[in-house]
């Protein structure tokens, strides 16, 4: 519990810094569909984070430890959603990103709802769901290259690459420490994909 709790309080620290940084300066050169995404991308950030925390340091007697654990999975919906939407809004000349962004986004509530509504039903399900929304956007790989800077898509991969990783972690239940490997997964992919819109946002249109 002590593990898992300095990882999420590094990860807000980190979160806030980063994310600060980012919105002040893509204000100067993201267009303004691109920043509500950045913000709300940072926004979904700290509130898993915050969630997330909340989660694992009440005490299990508690009976509001099962309702956070509903709202704790759900997040993770959220911030997949949430740091696939700047990526797609510079997507402009692309026919597919709207729809793509309209996709992602009915999945992501979709789990959601099942995480909230439905706890605990389909876990194992969840696992395969989170994975399929997270690589989705594969399929605008083409628009994505030709858009984004190489830097970029680097870490777009690289993020994702951590975040399926950690997911053994994440259902790996009887490993010792699973919960604070997990998160230091979750902490990592986000950093990485949070450079990637600094990278985008910011220095490549310096």
């Amino acid at each position: 519990m002590i593990a898992d709790g300095i990882v999420h309080a590094v990860g807000i620290v980190l979160a806030i810094a980063a994310g600060s940084a980012l919105l002040a300066l893509a204000a100067f050169h993201a267009g303004p569909g691109e920043y509500i995404a950045a913000a709300f991308f940072v926004v979904s950030l700290l509130t898993v984070l915050s969630i997330s925390l909340t989660y694992n340091l009440w005490p299990v007697t508690s009976p509001a430890k099962w309702i956070l654990r509903r709202f704790d999975h759900a997040a993770i919906y959220l911030l997949i959603a949430a740091t696939y939407t700047p990526f797609l809004a510079q997507l402009d000349g692309s026919p597919l990103a709207l729809p793509m962004i309209v996709l992602v986004w009915t999945a992501a509530l979709t789990g959601i709802a099942m995480k909230v509504f439905l706890p605990g039903r389909f876990d194992r399900l969840a696992i395969v769901f989170y994975l399929a929304i997270g690589w989705s956007g594969v399929v605008l790989v083409k628009p994505l290259v030709a858009t984004l800077p190489t830097t970029s898509i680097a870490l777009i991969v690289a993020g994702g690459i951590v975040y399926s990783c950690g997911v053994i972690f994440f259902a790996w239940k009887r490993l010792r420490f699973h919960n604070a490997l997990w998160h230091g997964f979750v902490v990592t992919g986000a950093g990485l994909h949070l450079a990637a819109m600094v990278d985008c946002l910011v220095v490549n249109r310096l």
